[in-house]
């Protein structure tokens, strides 16, 4: 067992709230961006993302570093790593000022659905997330 296990309660906790954190930003600030604001293209709320997100990995990072490798057996984590690369991605595009409104709406709904999706996936710990609950 790792040393650090008897921090696992407090960097779960971090993480979980970096993982809120993130997301409810990222949602203010493409839903602002979409109704025309300046204001989260400032060097402040792009810089304050930034700072959430190293949180978020940095605790990411060390749960996976603590945790047994059984508990990823089945492949629950590998499928949010491709889900949050592509998060990324959409987010990206969703707050690009080349493309129209329409497409980083399109783009910012995509990016929320893919967050949403994650956060199932990490609450069930399975590739399916919340469709295990429709499934079964």
């Amino acid at each position: 067992m790792s040393p650090m296990m008897e921090f696992y309660p407090q960097v779960k906790w971090t993480h979980v709230h970096a993982v809120m954190c993130s997301g409810a930003f990222f949602a203010l600030r493409g839903g602002a961006t979409l109704l025309g604001a300046r204001w989260p293209r400032h060097w402040l709320p792009k810089y304050t993302s930034y700072a959430i997100d190293t949180v978020l990995l940095t605790s990411a990072t060390m749960l996976f570093s603590m945790l047994p490798g059984a508990m990823f057996a089945n492949g629950w984590l590998a499928t949010k790593l491709v889900l949050l690369v592509l998060y990324v991605a959409l987010g990206i595009l969703a707050m690009r000022e080349k493309r129209s409104r329409a497409q980083r709406a399109i783009f910012y709904a995509a990016a929320l659905a893919t967050f949403v999706f994650m956060f199932g996936i990490a609450r069930m710990h399975h590739p399916a997330g919340w469709l295990l609950r429709l499934l079964g």
